[in-house]
């Protein structure tokens, strides 16, 4: 990146201000070298309000729209996009009108992976639009890619990386999420093909992410796998969403691995939890560390890096949401200088926060 790259200033727009696009309208807002010209909201009752009534700022004079063509008709040099779903029609239109995209949803993690009709409207709406698409956040994105290339750079063989996430989801004052959406507090023992179908879906979410860090590596990947188990709770347990009852989930363990001539080269390895007294239903002893991160590389120089979040868990909620919103803001600039196209981590320079 040029020196005039690192001068330049970004008009960005905030598209969707659920917990983490909340999070990162307040952070562009606040950005030195970015300048907030619209938010897109879904809803109706959020429309017409002030940017900074959302982000929980003082007012910008920024009102919020649901309209895609007040968006576009604002020029943005980047959208932050971060819906609960993705629409590719909407990323046509704005990759189209010039606009380039930073997105929280783990759609563009690799190319390769994506529906081949997809990948080619993103391409060619990319291309008439002299515009570039880039999907990053906390997990898919900085654990899965950005953090195991820095650590592959003092490697010459590596025979094996293994990433570990943990979440302590107990102090987590959200019941809709802990019991309806995550599954905990439910009685074990749904259909194998239920089970497999759960784990399959994080192979769809993290698979490409990991298939581009074997790319970015050269490490050949024949397939990925999917497995899992459950922690059923020894005795009734009372997190902050509510009571979670002896006999029912209270831990989920899935792994994805990325297997070459049966062996597992790569590896994603999730467990969330609300109570660590549990019966595993794969009969193993799982390992509950704190909320973070744990990665192992087996190598010609061999690591182990773990990564904790010193937070008190009256103040996870706080943090976590920009786990995942500040990465995006922080490429930005880079995604914007980048030639058109879907960018991956391998393709944009090393991502440095500009604090001030």
């Amino acid at each position: 990146m040029t020196s005039q790259a690192k001068e330049a200033r970004y008009r960005v727009v905030q598209w969707a201000t659920g917990n983490v696009g909340a999070r990162a309208l307040r952070r562009a807002i606040e950005h030195p070298a970015l300048d907030l010209v619209g938010v897109y909201v879904h809803s109706a009752d959020k429309a017409g309000r002030d940017a900074g009534e959302l982000a929980g700022t003082a007012p910008t004079g920024i009102l919020a729209t649901n309209s895609i063509d007040d968006v576009i008709a604002l020029k943005p040099d980047c959208v932050l996009y971060m819906p609960h779903q993705t629409n590719i029609d909407e990323i046509v239109r704005l990759l189209e009108s010039g606009a380039n995209i930073v997105t929280t949803r783990g759609d563009f993690h690799r190319a390769e992976s994506m529906d081949p009709a997809v990948r080619e409207r993103i391409e060619q709406a990319c291309a008439r639009g002299g515009a570039s698409i880039h999907s990053t956040g906390s997990s898919p994105g900085f654990i899965t890619e950005a953090v195991p290339i820095v650590l592959a750079s003092i490697q010459r063989r590596i025979d094996a990386i293994s990433i570990n996430e943990f979440a302590d989801c107990a102090s987590r004052d959200s019941p809709a999420m802990i019991f309806e959406i995550m599954g905990f507090g439910q009685k074990p023992g749904g259909s194998p093909e239920a089970d497999q179908a759960r784990y399959d879906y994080l192979r769809d979410a993290f698979g490409p992410s990991l298939h581009h860090l074997a790319d970015a590596l050269g490490l050949r990947i024949d397939a990925f796998a999917a497995s899992g188990g459950v922690g059923v709770a020894r005795a009734d347990t009372m997190i902050a969403a509510g009571l979670v009852p002896a006999g029912t989930v209270a831990a989920q363990r899935t792994r994805i691995s990325g297997m070459r001539d049966g062996k597992a080269v790569i590896s994603f390895t999730a467990t969330w939890y609300v109570s660590t007294d549990v019966d595993t239903s794969d009969g193993e002893a799982w390992d509950f560390r704190g909320s973070g991160w744990h990665i192992v590389i087996d190598g010609d120089c061999p690591l182990d890096v773990a990564i904790s979040f010193p937070v008190a868990p009256e103040d996870y909620a706080e943090m976590t949401p920009g786990l995942t919103a500040h990465r995006p803001v922080n490429v930005v600039r880079y995604v914007c200088e980048a030639p058109p196209g879907i960018r991956t981590t391998a393709d944009l320079p090393q991502i440095i926060a500009q604090l001030g």
